[in-house]
């Protein structure tokens, strides 16, 4: 049954917490590690917060931002926020300094929550600083009663940040009605309970963490928080899910894929995973302990727009499809006149409904390109509706299926990413005259590559531009492949011809000065790692990640090294020791301890 908005209040999920503190106190509301809050605790934290970000002047519209790791503590400053009545900013602390400060500004927010040791990476500004351990004495002042938000279904809950094709991101306004929609959908949809434990593993920014978050708390259940070196490492992963006994679990889709080919353990408690962000290529396996569910929607759509379950491999040989459209959503696929094509054709995937986002922030002509007016509007549908870029059909079977993009828009690893913003930075390279950024793929893996027109002094290597790009955009739009050309290709009409771009093989950057490698060991791991991020050789000073290379990758190369060297690294190490020659030296320690083990394990004075 669709909701209704006027009762919006009545089911927020800021109430509910509230009656789960009264009529459950002590059971579990998160989780991280051997840290625990329980519902009381959760509802008087967050109470206090919320009164205090209100004695700042915390209100309906205004925006605040969350500068803080996952954590236990990011959860109690998100509902607090909600409590106050005003929305809600994401701001992850990996993000660059210059991204970081442009969403500072151009959001406008009216104060910022963050911890010692961050508070200092905000810069100056005109917000409220509000320290989370410095300040806890002066929040835990505050009583921390049950209040009335004063805020309703059309006042903001979260605003998110995305790729922008004109070099900056777009902040895009999230609605508690889009809000209140995706909970009370998710819940009657999965069948969600108080003894459902769930995961959280989305990076801060990351929309599917409202996804991940919400729902739960609104129901009762648990969430549980993994240590970082499960949120990418399959079978790390896998263990921890099992270990945690999680119910229900959302994992985007590159991960997801090698998820359901793992080997599952009788005792999995885990039931649905859920999966999205980019195209689903693979079918769970027959007997897989849990239901596979296809989930689609951009930021500006409140998260999932369209969802369905997967049926398992055999019978059926089509590519999943991305289901259908969930509670008050409409699905509308439209010809270049914004016509309706007929079902089987293809045309521009529209979306109508309550999850509209209100637009992009500060940004009213790019809201009124995206966001159309609705001519099917008949008084059940949204007055407006939004243009994905996406293409897809409907199936004979009433499902959608997804066809790509009209655009340049791409995902990368679940992130949406604009390529021209790439561009754009680059650009600002003293160095560069032109670039074009396009996507290529190798063995079903999405690689970005980077096409520069250079001065002609210039001698780069790819390492420079690597590392000038790292302190400006997240790592994974840092392009893995740098192509030196002396013009960019370009159309009749005078935009580049991304499909004239040459095929980056041999004509790719070299990277930072080549020093060989020394050892057998740096040798053979140079092997591994060369083919696997399709380059031509790897030095010793030469950084897995720089070269392209990230969690999933890492994934598969800690099996190769398991299987050449017979020695088992964690993905962690990885991280910590990057380059060639430090990764070599951790794995030659993991030798000499092998090799010396049975050694020490004699009795002394026994030589046999």
């Amino acid at each position: 049954m669709p909701i209704r908005l006027s009762n919006l209040e009545l089911f927020s999920v800021a109430q509910r917490v509230a009656e789960h503190a009264a009529s459950t106190p002590n059971a579990l509301a998160v989780r991280l590690g051997s840290e625990c809050l329980t519902y009381a605790e959760l509802e008087l934290r967050s109470n206090q917060l919320a009164e205090y970000l209100r004695s700042l002047g915390a209100g309906p519209d205004s925006l605040i931002g969350i500068f803080l790791e996952r954590s236990l503590v990011s959860v109690v400053a998100s509902l607090a926020v909600l409590k106050s009545g005003s929305a809600y900013l994401p701001l992850d602390p990996a993000v660059p300094a210059d991204r970081l400060a442009f969403m500072l500004r151009d959001s406008e927010v009216s104060a910022v929550i963050t911890r010692e040791g961050l508070a200092e990476k905000l810069g100056a500004g005109s917000w409220n600083v509000v320290q989370v351990d410095a300040d806890r004495e002066k929040i835990a002042s505050y009583p921390g009663q049950v209040f009335d938000t004063e805020a309703n279904a059309n006042h903001l809950a979260y605003v998110i940040y995305t790729s922008g094709s004109t070099g900056q991101p777009k902040g895009v306004e999230i609605t508690r009605a889009g809000l209140e929609n995706l909970v009370q959908w998710h819940l009657r949809a999965f069948q969600v309970s108080s003894a459902d434990r769930a995961s959280l593993l989305a990076s801060v920014g990351f929309d599917a963490a409202v996804w991940e978050l919400w729902p739960y708390l609104a129901a009762g259940a648990s969430v549980h928080i993994p240590p970082d070196a499960a949120r990418t490492d399959v079978e790390l992963l896998r263990d921890w899910l099992v270990d945690e006994k999680i119910t229900i679990s959302f994992v985007a889709t590159p991960l997801a894929e090698l998820l359901i080919q793992a080997a599952w353990p009788s005792s999995t408690a885990l039931r649905t995973l859920l999966t999205g962000a980019d195209t689903l290529h693979r079918r769970p396996p027959q007997g897989l302990p849990f239901a596979l569910v296809n989930n689609y929607g951009p930021t500006e759509c409140t998260v999932v727009a369209t969802s369905g379950a997967v049926a398992p491999a055999g019978g059926e040989t089509r590519q999943p499809s991305i289901g259908r459209a969930i509670e008050n959503t409409q699905i509308y696929i439209l010809d270049g006149e914004k016509n309706q094509v007929p079902h089987g054709t293809a045309g521009e995937l529209y979306i109508g409904g309550v999850s509209l986002a209100r637009g992009y922030r500060n940004r009213p002509e790019l809201t009124a390109e995206k966001f159309v007016p609705n001519p099917f509007v008949n008084g059940t549908g949204s007055a407006l509706l939004y243009r994905t870029g996406d293409r897809a059909r409907v199936l004979p079977n009433g499902e959608i299926e997804f066809l790509g993009r009209l655009d340049d828009q791409i995902k990368i690893r679940g992130y949406r990413v604009e390529l021209d913003e790439i561009s754009s930075v680059l650009d600002s390279h003293p160095e560069v005259r032109a670039s074009a950024v396009t996507v290529a793929e190798f063995d079903d893996e999405k690689k970005l590559v980077a096409y520069l027109v250079l001065i002609p002094e210039s001698q780069p290597n790819a390492t420079t531009f690597r590392e000038f790009l790292q302190s400006r955009i997240p790592d994974y739009m840092i392009p893995a492949m740098f192509v030196r050309l002396p013009a960019l290709p370009l159309t009749n009409n005078g935009k580049v011809d991304r499909a004239a771009l040459p095929t980056p093989n041999g004509n790719t950057l070299p990277e930072q000065e080549y020093v060989a490698p020394r050892s057998p060991v740096e040798l053979r791991l140079a092997e591994l790692i060369a083919p696997l991020l399709r380059v031509e050789r790897v030095g010793v000073n030469d950084n897995f990640f720089l070269l392209g290379g990230h969690s999933l990758l890492g994934t598969q190369l800690l099996t190769r090294i398991s299987e050449t060297f017979g020695v088992e690294l964690s993905l962690l190490t990885i991280f910590d020791h990057p380059t060639l020659a430090e990764m070599s030296g951790e794995i030659e320690k993991l030798i000499l301890a092998k090799i010396e083990a049975p050694i020490a394990s004699q009795p002394a004075g026994d030589y046999r």
